[in-house]
């Protein structure tokens, strides 16, 4: 391959979930489209991953605002800290009556 080659090859590389357009066989446009299925199945359910990339944007926004305001951050957390206080102790007391 030259580089020319390569730069577009680069330029038209699809997502995992999609089907790649030109395919004139049947039988490669179906292998085709199973593989973009599967592929977008296992990107929808799996959800450890998911839940791993939403925390970390979470921490990243955190951080950023953290640094950008910590009196702001330090309220949210006492904020937080008295919300699950308060949850706790309700919770606790409900359950000892």
């Amino acid at each position: 391959m030259t580089d020319s080659e390569n730069t577009e090859l680069a330029r038209t590389v699809l997502p995992r979930t999609a089907v790649p357009a030109g395919l004139t066989d049947p039988v490669e446009s179906a292998r085709a489209e199973l593989r973009a299925a599967l592929a977008a199945i296992e990107v929808r359910g799996n959800f450890p991953r998911r839940i791993e990339k939403a925390t970390a944007r979470g921490v990243v926004r955190a951080r950023a605002f953290a640094h950008r305001n910590p009196i702001g951050a330090g309220a949210a957390v006492v904020a937080a800290t008295a919300t699950v206080g308060g949850l706790v102790w309700v919770i606790a007391r409900a359950i000892s009556r």
